[in-house]
């Protein structure tokens, strides 16, 4: 078996929620520095006001608010009492602290606005720039993030100038969260890069380990956890080495909730409860009641709605009893999102009112317009289609107000979907087509950073598939057409286009969405029939249903329809059951299970295996084929290019079986693609080769030095998950042997064993014309134990040496400037990947983004005899006819004849060009 007998573990990677969106007001006893008394004035009053002043701060430190805000109005009183401004403005300072964080902005904004007027007035720079900063932070929550930005650039401008370092660096980062709010995280980023340069500078821990959290919170957002985590940590080591415990059960709660949008449930609850410990043991009731939230939140994934709500209930009696308004509005809309699971939409109903009310007082806008989207769904469930449009219109509203980009694009999803539900398909489409206006200048302003564009895209593709279900039930298959082709691989063609000297759009971070008359005309161009299936998931009242378009040579467009449960009465089961069945019925064993020995199954065993693997493959081609088989070519020749979705990337198409027998391979040269859209693109790849080489093709040359050929390197050691250390690769002897009977066939060199090192493989890829790659493929690499960051999943294993790895990941190969018309990655599982709304993101996306139009890859792990067979028969074809889609098909037949078994004949696949 061509992979590794020690597998790495995949780390999947999902989005986070910050337990703040501020440090400064998640943490406002940092701000209470900002507003000292400075004048020293003997007198008896003076020093009664500067006592009751400490003792306001020391309460305030033991999160005792009400008292604080008792001192500090007495404090207030004797220093307007003597006139000392400083005194007064310092106390105005602090008692808009503790409202804010008591959650009341309004009377906060208050008390900032008399200190800045005073000042101002006295002319204290230093303490007018906190206060600025400070009034920025209170319009954020607030929602108002025009004027947040507005005081922020005030108090960056006078911290610069009176060359208060720390103060810059606190305003840069005040910048960088209303950005990240904003969703524009790439000026998110760079804002907290900057802040975190400053603090370094300066030496100021605190100030340090708040920007990594900053930095953590925003690849949170970006679904970069592995970032996220990483962040996290050097934050949690700062707090523990400058004995910071408040800091330290800051940092451990945001790794949990970083564990927790990984699906580590386990791992998130241990960090929230040692976080939980500590701010238990330094009496910070605030982040008791926060610790408590986020387990509640924790255990409500886990499905334990039981433990949930009891630790909601806790966390909501610490929050009132302090006053945290805006955390008990939170803690509401927890219970809430409880009880609408558990079926209980009243009480849910209940729950997202008082939330509701206390978002309304606290004027937290953004707040406000999730609670009435936690509403606008509570009714959609109770089938009040009316109560639930007028909640969504009203939280749209609210997003467009505040500039609320992620909030105005789910606001418009769930909008659009209880307008189709209603009825009112018009309206819904209207509304859903403006909606993915907004995703794509979501995604825009991401500039060229595609790992974070692919991320962001999986929680924005559901508009797409909703507009076309809408467009369906209109009767208009084409225009669905359209949108599907429009969230289809999006990341990938604009890459490509970028790339891509002959595109005139080339300059843009967006291209032109594609429509019909493209569609048609690429369909001509690659003289193929093409066939874009796109699934319907089950959205309350709507049936779980696949959509098929069939586009021919000659442009004619057919449209067809399934439903899945129809095929399994029995039991409910879901398309990626069945594709996932079907694969374990061919014989493709988990990758846990490559390295074990699997004794050879009884006759009978083996009869009963291809029995079920017959019946589930032809299940496969019942969904698949069967409602569209007469649109497809009846001459076996002919190009059939399939474009699937989701799970449907790992369908084994060639294998697929009709109620004759018949496989779909002998009936059909088949093809596959990430989208249409990427089709041309790999033709215009594909042409700009043929201008830099001679023709297409190939012929048997006694010297070819354009043919990189490469078997069973000297192997790499990798990552064992399992034992927990690296260990080295198994040799493939069957690897080996198929490289240089190729090397041999185009009488070439090969690179085996220690000369197939990775640098050895870079130095000479750019320039090659024909590469492949007989080794291992490692289908899980790119796991932060093994590269401290989340890569691009996978890698293909070569020799190491000379400062490499042996691990030619896709990160690398992404960056890569490649001529070669064809590679093949004669390996285990490069064909996988992670598969994202986006597509499949691996080694088979990084080969064509790095400008190859046409990648050969295997959909599991292969047998090293009869790939080699394989291998040896498709360039053996290839030689005769120039088409490598007629070459893999008749390579595949030949190959049945020895090897019947699917499983040793059908793992591969040519993504892009068959010419």
């Amino acid at each position: 078996m061509r992979s590794p007998n020690k597998i790495l573990t995949v780390l999947t990677l999902f989005t986070i929620l910050t337990i703040s969106d501020f440090v400064l007001i998640q943490n406002p006893k940092s701000k209470i520095q900002n507003f000292q008394v400075f004048a020293q004035i003997p007198d008896a009053r003076k020093m009664e006001a500067d006592l009751l002043f400490r003792q306001g701060n020391q309460q305030f430190q033991i999160s005792q608010v009400e008292e604080a805000l008792q001192f500090w109005q007495q404090a207030l009183a004797i220093y307007r009492e003597i006139k000392n401004r400083q005194g007064e403005a310092a106390s105005l300072g602090n008692l808009g602290i503790a409202y804010d964080s008591l959650g009341d902005y309004t009377k906060a904004i208050v008390y900032y606005q008399q200190c800045l007027i005073i000042t101002q007035e006295i002319e204290d720079r230093f303490n007018e720039g906190r206060v600025l900063g400070n009034l920025g932070a209170t319009y954020s929550s607030l929602g108002d993030y025009a004027k947040a930005i507005e005081y922020q650039r005030q108090s960056l401008a006078i911290k610069r100038e009176i060359k208060d370092r720390q103060g810059e660096g606190q305003a840069l980062g005040n910048l960088g969260t209303v950005s990240r709010l904003l969703a524009d995280y790439a000026k998110a980023i760079e804002y907290y890069q900057q802040s975190l340069a400053i603090f370094r500078e300066i030496k100021d821990r605190q100030g340090e380990r708040q920007s990594l959290d900053n930095l953590g919170a925003t690849y949170n957002s970006l679904g970069d956890y592995a970032k996220a985590i990483e962040y996290g940590q050097q934050s949690l080591t700062i707090s523990q080495e400058i004995k910071d415990r408040l800091g330290e059960g800051a940092s451990l709660s945001n790794l949990g909730v970083a564990y927790y949008s990984l699906g580590d449930y386990a791992k998130a609850i241990e960090y929230h409860q040692q976080s939980l410990a500590i701010v238990r043991e330094i009496k910070d009731r605030l982040g008791e009641g926060t610790s408590l939230g986020n387990l509640g939140v924790a255990y409500y994934s886990l499905g334990d709605y039981a433990k949930a709500i009891e630790y909601h209930q806790q966390s909501l009696a610490i929050k009132q009893e302090i006053k945290d308004l805006q955390g008990e509005g939170k803690t509401l809309g927890d219970l809430g999102n409880v009880y609408q699971i558990l079926g209980d939409y009243v009480k849910a109903i209940d729950y997202y009112q008082q939330c509701l009310a206390i978002t309304r007082k606290v004027k937290a806008r953004k707040h406000e317009g999730q609670c009435l989207g936690n509403l606008g769904s509570s009714y959609l469930f109770l089938n009040n289609y009316a109560k639930a449009i007028e909640y969504q219109q009203q939280r749209l509203a609210i997003a467009q107000e505040i500039s609320d980009t992620n909030g105005e694009g789910t606001a418009r999803n769930n909008l659009g979907l209880a307008l189709f539900i209603s009825g009112n398909l018009i309206q819904a489409e209207k509304i859903l087509r403006t909606g993915i206006e907004i995703w794509e200048f979501q995604r825009a302003r991401l500039g060229n950073n595609d790992n974070y564009k692919v991320s962001i895209f999986d929680e924005q593709a559901r508009t797409y598939i909703l507009l076309q279900t809408i467009l369906i039930a209109q009767n208009n298959p084409k225009a669905a057409l359209e949108i599907a082709e429009r969230g289809r691989a999006r990341v990938l063609v604009e890459l490509l286009s970028r790339r891509n000297p002959i595109i005139s759009e080339s300059a843009n971070s967006l291209i032109t969405p594609p429509n019909i008359g493209l569609l048609q005309q690429i369909a001509k161009q690659q003289n193929a029939t093409l066939v874009e299936y796109s699934i319907a998931y089950d959205v309350f009242k709507i049936k779980s249903q696949l959509y098929i378009w069939v586009i021919k040579p000659t442009g004619e467009i057919s449209f067809r329809k399934t439903d899945f449960k129809p095929l399994w009465q029995h039991r409910n089961t879901s398309l990626a059951e069945l594709v996932t069945n079907s694969r374990e019925y061919i014989g493709i064993r988990n990758r846990s299970e490559l390295a074990t020995i699997v004794p050879e199954p009884t006759a009978e065993v083996q009869q009963r295996r291809l029995a079920q693997q017959r019946q589930k493959l032809q299940q496969l081609h019942q969904l698949l084929i069967k409602p569209i088989a007469n649109l497809l070519p009846t001459n076996p020749q002919a190009r059939v290019i399939f474009i699937p979705q989701s799970e449907l990337f790992l369908v084994p198409f060639p294998a697929l079986v009709d109620t004759s027998g018949q496989y779909l391979i002998e009936k059909h040269t088949i093809l596959t693609a990430p989208s249409i859209q990427a089709l041309d693109l790999t033709r215009q790849q594909r042409q700009r080769l043929r201008n830099l080489k001679r023709g297409t093709g190939i012929e048997k040359q006694t010297s070819n030095p354009e043919l990189l050929i490469v078997g069973n390197p000297l192997m790499p050691k990798v990552w064992n998950s399992q034992t927990g250390r690296k260990e080295q690769l198994s040799y493939l002897k069957g690897a080996e042997k198929e490289a240089q009977a190729i090397a041999q066939f185009f009488n070439a060199p090969v690179l085996l064993g220690e000369q197939a090192t990775e640098r050895a493989i870079k130095q000479r890829i750019s320039n090659a014309r024909i590469i492949h790659l007989a080794t291992h493929g490692l289908l899980d690499y790119g796991i932060p134990e093994d590269t401290g960051v989340r890569d691009f999943p996978g890698a293909v294993a070569l020799a190491p040496g000379d400062g490499e790895d042996g691990l030619l990941t896709s990160a690398e190969i992404i960056d890569m400037n490649l001529k070669a018309e064809l590679v093949v990655l004669s390996a285990c599982d490069t064909g996988r990947g992670r598969i994202r709304s986006e597509g499949v993101i691996g080694l088979s996306r990084s080969l064509i983004s790095a400008g190859v139009p046409s990648v050969i890859v295997s959909l599991w792990a292969v047998d090293d005899a009869a790939t080699t067979d394989l291998m040896q028969e498709f360039y053996k074809q290839w030689q005769q006819n120039p088409d490598k889609a007629q070459a893999l098909r008749q390579a595949m037949l030949i190959t049945m004849q020895k090897h019947p078994d699917p499983r040793l004949w059908a793992a591969f696949t040519l993504i892009g060009e068959a010419e």
